[in-house]
């Protein structure tokens, strides 16, 4: 069970799918949010997805619901990815009815401590080796070291070719997902967005990515300053699904500490992440990405907070101090390693 963050989810992903892969024997069912879901759309046969609407089944009454729905699959075991209140009601049932369960260590106390002592704190247990914990502590060893392979089919591209059209082989597509989910984990959009122009002036194809009508409509005026090489996608794509093939695609994916990082990631698509009130050694580094490619500022407030929630006690957001140029230039060296 994992019902949220977007970017929490996301990570679970490599998990299971070395889960699935190193142990094809299991029949595995992923409980999630309902739009949650495409982002297992590739995970091996052997994983079943279902999606949960809390909007519709919520309190008490529906979480019972949920597990009596549930106990009908008859498990052996049940891995809490969440340990928050449904996930520990739900897995508490389980536990009532003598199944086995797990439930994930978030390492609270260490990520506490963690606040403002970025600069000397070691760096903390990832979150996809916290997840692969709880399947360790059920029985099924899980080995992360192994590459993660998604395999993708060429009919799976016909819908995003209708809006971006067919991938030149001489172009460069570069992803550009400029918000999170806290004001703190966003790099300033002006600056943002000079970056944007720099790549497209250097005859890069730049993908816009957000969420909502408000996200959709910052960008669109982004794209209409260089319509020929920036691109807007917000609300585009005709869903989750097929935001992800696309940044299948792309050669570069520019992020915050955001859920486009983790997607991206699934895909082994080279990620260059933006990190200011939040910090990599939290453990929420995107899966496989390369330490070098996070860019922020060593300063002894940070983390401010563990998820981006705390304002700058500054006011000044000082940890994005980092220059246009810096990321453009950076961008530009890994695409053409």
């Amino acid at each position: 069970m994992r019902f949220s963050a977007m970017g929490d989810a996301a990570m679970t992903v490599p998990v299971l799918h070395a889960l699935a892969t190193q142990h094809p024997d299991l029949r595995i069912t992923m409980l999630t949010r309902t739009r949650f879901v495409p982002m297992f759309e590739w995970l091996p046969a052997n994983v079943q997805v279902k999606g949960i609407d809390f909007e519709k089944q919520d309190g008490i009454i529906g979480l019972t619901k949920i597990y009596n729905k549930l106990k009908e699959g008859n498990f052996d075991a049940v891995a809490d990815l969440h340990d928050v209140l449904r996930s520990k009601y739900i897995r508490t049932c389980f536990a009532m009815a003598g199944i086995k369960v797990a439930k994930v260590n978030k390492g609270r106390s260490e990520k506490k401590a963690l606040i403002g002592n970025g600069q000397t704190h070691a760096a903390l247990t990832p979150m996809t080796e916290r997840y692969a914990e709880v399947f360790r502590s059920l029985g099924f060893p899980i080995d992360l070291t192994q590459p993660l392979k998604i395999d993708l089919k060429k009919e799976d591209f016909a819908p995003i070719r209708k809006l971006v059209g067919k991938k030149m082989p001489e172009e460069k597509w570069v992803g550009v997902a400029p918000f999170a989910a806290h004001q703190q984990k966003i790099y300033p959009l002006d600056k943002m967005q000079q970056v944007v122009n720099t790549l497209a002036k250097e005859g890069c194809k730049v993908l816009l990515f957000g969420a909502g009508k408000k996200e959709g409509d910052i960008l669109q005026t982004w794209e209409n300053t260089q319509p020929s090489t920036v691109l807007n996608v917000c609300g585009k794509m005709g869903g989750l699904k097929n935001e992800m093939l696309l940044m299948s695609q792309l050669d570069l994916m520019i992020s915050m500490d955001s859920a486009n990082m983790h997607i991206a990631s699934i895909f082994g698509i080279t990620t260059l992440s933006i990190w200011g009130a939040t910090h990599p050694k939290a453990g929420f580094s995107g899966y496989g990405q390369k330490a070098d490619n996070e860019l922020q500022i060593d300063l002894p407030c940070r983390p401010c907070s563990i998820y981006g929630k705390k304002p700058c006690k500054f006011g000044d957001m000082r940890c994005m101090n980092i220059a246009p140029d810096t990321i453009a230039s950076r961008a530009l060296k890994l695409l053409h390693k």
